[in-house]
């Protein structure tokens, strides 16, 4: 038998740290390969990660609310043969609190120094703290356990000093103008005070990036969806009478529309590369679908999309979508994404210009399908199924010519959905 550390893995796109929601497995416990040890909470959504090795667990690392970071020890197993490679050079688990002492200035006391290290709080919180000569252990912290967290320390700066520090630490790229502190908000009788905190707190920071980060373009057209209303329920009923459970929504088809007009202009199947200002034009189709769950919007990742049949492809969306729901994501199945398409249905409204999911370039959103009065060719008032469609683009990147060109392009296969069929080949 042998002893084996399990680190937590890399959890993708320059993501750090996150938070242990769940632990599945206590000591003692027997786990397979593969099996959940625990729920880690990232800014993109909580996912589960599972055992490398099946084995016994000696012990777990950290309580759930820590914050565990990226190669932290997480659990300790023992397992047959010999140990992994990543086993090597055995390291204690980070413990949380890390002093800070060597950060601070040096008008901040020791005894400050010391106590601060006793107190929750993410390294990113330590380190404002720090260059800003505030004391961890006085600031009153709004994160699960009494954990200080970066909203805590701009208000305790927000007393005599601008919030600005803090939106430079999380947007390098905004623009450089003094920003005057937010002035606090006075409750009044029957308010109720809602923490954010969690999933929410995360989607709300990296929204914030992405806007501060890429200038925003919209562009919205509308669609006549009847011939891929029709081809939709042909293509469900030969697979009802075939026997099929899997039914096909609008997804599908959107999808494929999507990567075809990619295809003709691949600028927006890309990443941007902020640190070396450079636009990564994305060799994969990796396509982002964003889910609403209790927790927050969630954005699984469709990986090789392009290689997908439209069957394939409705599996895929139902299964990641009720992973996303059921907390049960891979890490894998949330990062690498090259396009996000964000729909809401029949409550999608008329129209909406998502925010970007940086570092992708552009977004689409796809709204309300209903049936409107058009005229024809023909100069004739007819009855069509309608929807608006729209994208947002990073404008440093994505000219507006070449967003709407695009957009025309995916409603080319959406209005003649037959020409799909054409575009796999």
């Amino acid at each position: 038998m042998a002893i084996f550390e399990f680190k937590l893995p890399d959890l993708g796109e320059g993501v750090q740290e996150g938070e242990l929601v769940k632990w599945h497995v206590k000591p003692g416990d027997s786990v397979k390969e593969d099996q959940t040890l625990a729920e880690v909470m990232t800014d993109k959504a909580t996912v589960t990660v599972p055992s490398p090795k099946a084995g016994r667990v000696v012990q777990t690392h950290g309580k759930e609310g820590d914050m565990a970071k990226v190669h932290q020890l997480l659990v300790t197993l023992e397992i047959e043969g010999a140990v992994p490679a990543q086993a090597s050079g055995h390291g204690a688990p980070a413990a949380h609190g890390a002093p800070a002492a060597a950060a601070q200035p040096a008008a901040v006391a020791a005894s400050q120094a010391a106590s601060a290290s006793k107190v929750l709080a993410t390294p990113l919180t330590r380190r404002m703290a720090a260059e800003h000569g505030l004391n961890l252990a006085e600031i009153p912290g709004s994160g699960p356990q009494g954990r200080v967290m970066k909203a805590d320390v701009v208000a305790a700066l927000e007393g005599g000093r601008s919030a600005r520090n803090e939106v430079a630490a999380e947007a390098p790229a905004a623009p450089a103008q003094a920003r005057p502190a937010a002035p606090a908000v006075v409750s009044g009788r029957g308010d109720e005070r809602i923490p954010l905190r969690g999933l929410r707190k995360r989607i709300a920071e990296k929204m914030v990036r992405s806007k501060f980060t890429a200038p925003h373009f919209g562009f919205v057209e509308e669609v006549d969806c009847t011939e891929l209303v029709a081809l939709r329920k042909r293509l469900n009923e030969t697979l009802v009478a075939a026997g099929e459970k899997t039914k096909l929504s609008f997804l599908p088809f959107i999808v494929k529309a999507v990567i075809a007009a990619m295809k003709k202009y691949p600028h927006v199947n890309a990443n941007m590369d902020e640190a070396a200002q450079e636009l990564v034009v994305r060799g994969e189709f990796n396509i982002g679908i964003a889910v609403a769950t209790e927790e927050g919007l969630t954005v699984p990742v469709i990986k090789h999309a392009d290689r997908l049949s439209l069957r394939e492809l409705a599996e895929e969306i139902v299964r990641l979508s009720t992973a996303a729901r059921d907390r049960k994501l891979k890490m894998d199945e949330l990062t690498g994404g090259t396009f996000t398409i964000t729909s809401l249905g029949q409550t999608g409204g008329i129209f909406a210009t998502p925010i970007i999911n940086h570092p992708e370039v552009a977004i689409m959103g796809i709204h309300r399908m209903r049936k409107r009065p058009v005229v024809d060719k023909n100069d004739q008032v007819v009855v069509r199924e309608m929807m608006n469609v729209s994208i947002s683009a990073d404008h440093r990147v994505v000219d507006g010519q070449v967003a709407a060109d695009f957009v025309y392009e995916v409603i080319k296969y959406l209005e003649h959905p037959d020409m799909l069929f054409l575009a796999m080949a």
